[in-house]
């Protein structure tokens, strides 16, 4: 089918998938204060749009919407058709707490009240 459309259709379709996939996205790479929508997201890595993205290295933070998903550290891997890829070398999930250095017992008192002062 698409054999019989002229050159020009086809690289307008291609661009308005783009368009939409970047519209579509929720996801997004943080580097700084640039930030890059992701295509595809695996455990493994993801993809950008290779004609907006650099070839991306080291530390960066992926977002969904406003939400802190990972803080991760990067190489870029390879270009698969219009998209770049980029592998993950250590992929943390982002916490908004820090985390006790103490165990906790399950039934433990939340607060103690001094009730010898009147």
């Amino acid at each position: 089918m698409t054999g019989y459309l002229p050159k020009e259709v086809l690289e307008g379709l291609k661009a308005a998938q783009k368009k939409a996939e970047r519209k579509r996205s929720r996801r997004s790479v943080h580097v700084g204060d640039d930030v890059y929508p992701i295509l595809q997201f695996a455990e493994e890595g993801f993809a950008l749009d290779a004609e907006h993205a650099p070839h991306l290295r080291g530390l960066v933070d992926i977002y969904e919407g406003p939400r802190h998903l990972y803080q991760a550290l990067i190489v870029a891997s390879e270009m698969h058709g219009d998209m770049m890829r980029y592998e993950f070398k250590r992929n943390t999930p982002a916490s908004d707490h820090a985390p006790r250095d103490f165990y906790q017992e399950q039934d433990a008192p939340i607060a103690l009240l001094d009730w010898s002062k009147p």
